[in-house]
Formats: C-alpha cells, sequence, structure tokens
C-alpha cells in the first residue's frame, strides 16, 4: 500500500510535466502530421471550409522539390562546420576554464554572454562586421571575398554557421565545465606519474571522460543546427544568395506563412523531423561505438 501511495505521489508531481509535454509538444506534433495529408491552409476564426484529404501528395511533392533539396543540403554544411567546431572550442574552453586562472569568473561570464544575448542584436552585430561596407572587408581591403561574404555562394552559410557557433558557444562550455566537476582528480594525478603532461592528461584523461557530454553537445548542437531561421532570414534577406542559406525552418515558413500552404509546411516539418532524429541516432551509435 506505501509503494502504491507513493507511486502515486510521483506522478502527481510529474504530471505538470506530462500535461506540458501533451500541450505543447505531442498534440502540435500529431497535429503537424494530420495537416500533411490534407490541402490545409488557415482560415479565419470560425470560417467553414473544405480540405480535402490527400494521402501523401504533400509527400510525393517534397520528394520532387528541388528547393527543399537544396535546403537539406545547406543544413547539412551548417551542421558541418557548427558541430565539429562547436563540440572542439566548448571543451578546450571548458577544460581552459576550469582551470583556476587569473580572471576565471570574467572570462566564464564573457563566453556566456553571447548565449543570453537576443538573437536580432547579435545578427545586427555581424551584419556590421559582415556586410559589403563592414569591418572584416576594411580591415582585410584586397584581400576580401567578391562578392561580399553575406551575398557570396559560398561564403554565406559559413558566416552564419560561425555566428550561431560563437552565439551558442558559452551554453556548451557551460555543459563541460559541469560535467569537468565528475572526472575524479586522481585519474589526473595517476597520469602525472606516468609522465603525461598537460596535453597528455587532456587526451587521456579529459576527452574520455567527458565523452557522454561530448555526446549530448553533438546531437543537441545538430537539433538546433537543424531549425535554423533567425539568422539566415535577417543576414541573407530570407535565405539568399540564390537560396544558399535557405534552411528547411525558413523554407516550412515561407511555405505555410507567406504562402499559405500549410499542409505542405507540416510535411516539411514531419520529414525534417525524421531526418534529425535518424542522423542523431547515427552520431550516438558512431560515437558510442568510438
Amino acid at each position: 500500500m506505501r509503494l502504491g501511495a507513493a507511486r502515486f505521489v510521483g506522478y502527481f508531481f510529474i504530471l505538470p510535466y506530462l500535461i506540458f509535454l501533451a500541450l505543447f509538444l505531442a498534440y502540435p506534433l500529431g497535429f503537424a502530421v494530420w495537416m500533411s495529408f490534407y490541402e490545409y491552409f488557415f482560415a479565419a476564426p470560425g470560417a467553414v471550409v473544405e480540405r480535402p484529404f490527400i494521402g501523401l501528395e504533400n509527400y510525393r511533392n517534397l520528394l520532387e522539390d528541388e528547393t527543399f533539396r537544396t535546403t537539406i543540403g545547406n543544413i547539412l554544411v551548417f551542421i558541418a562546420v557548427n558541430v565539429p567546431l562547436t563540440v572542439v572550442l566548448a571543451l578546450v574552453l571548458g577544460a581552459a576554464l576550469n582551470a583556476k586562472l587569473p580572471g576565471q569568473a570574467f572570462f566564464r561570464t564573457s563566453y556566456y554572454l553571447p548565449y543570453v544575448t537576443a538573437s536580432v542584436a547579435v545578427v545586427a552585430v555581424w551584419g556590421y562586421l559582415f556586410f559589403g561596407d563592414g569591418l572584416v572587408n576594411r580591415i582585410l581591403g584586397g584581400l576580401a571575398p567578391e562578392p561580399s561574404w553575406l551575398v557570396n555562394e559560398f561564403w554565406a552559410m559559413i558566416v552564419i554557421s560561425l555566428l550561431v557557433t560563437w552565439k551558442q558557444l558559452g551554453y556548451y562550455v557551460l555543459l563541460y565545465l559541469a560535467a569537468l566537476q565528475n572526472v575524479p582528480r586522481q585519474l589526473y594525478e595517476a597520469a602525472e606519474v606516468d609522465g603525461a603532461g598537460t596535453f597528455g592528461k587532456f587526451w587521456n584523461v579529459t576527452v574520455p571522460g567527458l565523452r557522454p557530454v561530448t555526446l549530448l553537445v553533438v546531437i543537441l548542437s545538430t537539433i538546433i543546427g537543424a531549425n535554423l531561421f533567425t539568422e539566415p532570414y535577417l543576414l541573407t534577406n530570407g535565405g539568399g544568395p540564390v537560396d544558399q542559406t535557405l534552411s528547411p525552418v525558413l523554407y516550412m515558413y515561407q511555405r505555410g506563412i507567406e504562402q499559405a500552404d500549410a499542409g505542405y509546411a507540416a510535411a516539411i516539418g514531419v520529414t525534417l523531423s525524421v531526418i534529425v532524429l535518424l542522423v542523431a541516432a547515427v552520431q550516438r551509435f558512431a560515437l558510442e561505438r568510438g
């Protein structure tokens, strides 16, 4: 009886979170899947409109959609730049900031500050740096690319990847800092007795000890990257040049809101969710096996 009562109390405490998940995750996801099978569009509240069932037509059209394939390629480029750079920089900075260095609190705050700064403000700063007459071009002079960074088909997505890496870095550094507290000091002492230097201790003790957190960072940065929206929307005028920074989420917004094709936009969202889950599963398998 006591066990049953304790279980009931446990369910009572997690009930608010379950309600939150049901209302803001399960229901919207289920509704999006349902929408994707219809010629769905938004109408005025209370209006009765016909939204015919079209089965898999949205998904068939999506497979033939060259723009959607371009967005997937763009986000793969973004992830290929952002994820490895995020892992390496966050791991190195986390290890460095865990040491007792002068100004440690200042540097910890400095790296975390961009993460809590509004994205619009950060984008404005990077626009000032990388627009055609921006600070970076003035410094580089004749070495600056032509056309400039954010209207250059090669450099535009790379610049956006660097921006997101810089903005999100503080959060991942914080994860590594927290995990470093659980790495036994005895392992470092044993490595030092065996003659390991600073790099040896980092490579043989810190990196293996933080593998679970590294897996978490890889998966989180992949999911966040797949949801890229604000930066290309503001920096490259909605995905330019020539759709080279158009992300799937931005394309979903264009089709669903700007072009009033919510059913097709829902199919994009469902497909993107499946792709992200598959990529995250592959990443987890590779890191756990490695």
